[in-house]
Order: C-alpha cells, then structure tokens, then sequence
C-alpha cells in the first residue's frame, strides 16, 4: 500500500524536473512557445516569465510554471524539446561540416577534385573564383564576402547532394 504514495522526495524530485522542463519553455523563441500549443494559464505564465527581469520574480514564477506543469502530462512537451534540441545538434553538426570544407578547400587546391566527386551536382567553376577570391581577400584584409559566398555555395552543393 505504501507503494501507491510516492516518496516526498520523489515527489520533490518530480517538481524540481518539472521546474526545468519550464525554465526550457521559457528560453524557446515567441513562435516556438507557440508552437508547443500550451494550455492559456500556461502559456501566459511562461510569457509573464520571459518579461520579468527580477531574480526573485522571476524565481517565483518559475515555481508557479512548476505547479501549473503538475497537472499536465508533460511527455509531450519533453518529446517536443528533445526534438528541437536534436535538429539544432544535426544543424550544428552540418554547419561544422561544411566550415571544415571550406577551410580545407581555401588551404589545398587538390581537394576540389575530391569535394566535386563527392558533390557531382557542385558549379567548379563557382568555387574556383570563390576560393581564389576569398584568398585575395584574406591577404588584402578585406571584408569576407567571397568567404561568405563560398560557404553558401557549399551548402547550396549538401542540398542538392542525392
């Protein structure tokens, strides 16, 4: 019988996850926040959140968006984070990827061979300019717009990449 009655500490620890999976809904964007399709007294209290500037204010309204959480079924809410937290990993990830070619591709001439095998649909002939631009740019301290542009031309090249 005892078993059907949680712990207080469980039921502590519960509440402080509680609290942290709103202080995650705090920080997201006005269009993500809106997106997660909240209830009203939820979503407004975790508005009211984001506009305190007071710690303790703040603090307490946290606490509010914890007992609000309480009679929710906060999987779904925790499923949508983890989602949005995976797509800015693999986000990350690719723009790492394509930075790495980049500085590569502005360090060796031969690897543009490779990055055309790799990327049969790439315009060589774009990239040829953009590299040698994107040096002369570099040495002559200018203003990295061809640095720029290459990056973009690469990612364009990763989209179309079958």
């Amino acid at each position: 019988m005892q078993d059907a009655v949680p712990s207080k500490t469980k039921r502590k620890h519960r509440m402080h996850e509680l609290q942290a999976l709103g202080t995650q809904l705090v920080e997201l964007s006005p269009e993500q926040l809106a997106s997660m399709h909240l209830p009203d007294g939820l979503s407004a209290a975790v508005r009211e959140a984001q506009r305190i500037a007071s710690h303790e204010g703040r603090r307490r309204q946290m606490q509010y968006i914890g007992k609000l959480m309480r009679v929710l079924e906060a999987e779904p809410i925790r499923e949508q984070l983890a989602r949005w937290t995976g797509q800015s990993r693999e986000q990350a990830a690719r723009h790492q990827v394509l930075e790495r070619w980049r500085e590569r591709l502005l360090a060796d001439d031969g690897l543009l061979t490779e990055y055309a095998q790799e990327h049969p649909a790439a315009d060589l002939q774009a990239l040829r300019a953009l590299i040698r631009n994107a040096r002369r740019e570099s040495i002559e301290s200018r203003p990295p717009r061809a640095y720029r542009e290459l990056f973009r031309v690469l990612r364009e090249s990763e989209d179309r990449k079958p």
